[in-house]
């Protein structure tokens, strides 16, 4: 796939009332990777330009006065440009100078010279609605580096367009190319195996459980002697888990150590009955006093035959 990042800087703003193009910047990529092949040219304008222009672009009438004319580099433009997809910021202003140029060599319109032409400020706008989406925007919210940006200028837009690009699809985080680079199948990352894993648990201290304690007895107190902290007859069956397929569930467990909840429970797998519930796994000893630090938990377990280790 061929693509080419087009920039071009004008006297103006408007073609159809004379303006001209001064400098055309073209960079190419081949499959997502830059070719290091690229068309540049600063031209005569035969008019001079608007000093607004002048205070974007930098490019002077004394500097373009002895450049060649759009006329001279038409062929080698089109011949570089043939059958490419051609990247754009903004197309509509590039290519009706581009448009307005060849008529006035009698050439087609510029679209007639390519495979198509993609505009990248649509594609930023439909990507980031309501945003800024000038180029310089776009380096700053995609992280591209434009410092030495501080004019416009056709080579350097165009570059710095092909990075934007590049991250605005996805396809890769840099266009550096790093010789060493493995084949896709040698850097494909083996899968990992979950079962390995452990969940590291932090009880209390000392002090934590003495304060949590005053806690319990506090509760105790303002409920009537309601507290549900210690009893662990409600709670369900670890076991459950570890046995026959019709018998896993997917297993929830919440403790937050403030004392005002401890629930451990069982949901039965489409629309079952959860099995009553229990006590005979050391699993639970893991939450006897003291408590653990405040947590939450949500563990998962999907067509396991076993309780992870904690």
């Amino acid at each position: 796939m061929r693509q080419i990042f087009l920039d071009t800087e004008t006297t103006g703003l408007s073609p159809d009332s004379g303006d001209r193009i001064i400098e055309i910047g073209c960079v190419e990529m081949l499959n997502r990777r830059l070719s290091g092949r690229n068309l540049h040219f600063y031209l005569n304008p035969e008019r001079r330009s608007h000093e607004d222009a002048i205070k974007i672009h930098g490019l002077t009438d004394e500097f373009l006065a002895d450049k060649p004319l759009f006329a001279s580099v038409a062929d080698e433009l089109l011949e570089f440009v043939d059958g490419a997809e051609i990247i754009i910021h903004n197309a509509s202003f590039d290519v009706g100078f581009l448009n307005e140029e060849l008529r006035r060599l009698g050439r087609p319109k510029f679209s007639g010279f390519v495979r198509q032409i993609t505009d990248s400020l649509f594609m930023a706008r439909e990507m980031f609605p309501g945003k800024a989406n000038s180029l310089d925007a776009l380096c700053r919210r995609l992280e591209v580096d434009n410092s030495n940006r501080s004019l416009h200028g056709a080579l350097l837009d165009a570059g710095l367009l092909a990075e934007v690009y590049i991250r605005l699809t996805r396809g890769q985080n840099s266009l550096v190319i790093d010789a060493s680079e493995t084949s896709a199948a040698q850097a494909a990352a083996d899968a990992v195996d979950f079962s390995l894993l452990a969940l590291k648990v932090v009880f209390a201290s000392e002090a934590e459980s003495a304060a949590h304690a005053v806690v319990l007895a506090e509760i105790d107190k303002a409920s009537g002697g309601k507290l549900v902290w210690r009893q662990t007859a409600p709670v369900a069956e670890f076991g459950a888990v570890r046995g026959t397929p019709q018998a896993r569930r997917t297993l929830g467990i919440r403790a937050v150590s403030s004392g005002v909840e401890h629930n451990i429970h069982t949901v039965g797998v489409g629309g079952s009955k959860p099995s009553p519930p229990t006590i005979d796994t050391p699993h639970l000893q893991r939450f006897a006093e003291p408590p653990p630090r405040s947590f939450i938990l949500w563990m998962k377990l999907h067509r396991t035959g076993s309780f992870p280790e904690f």
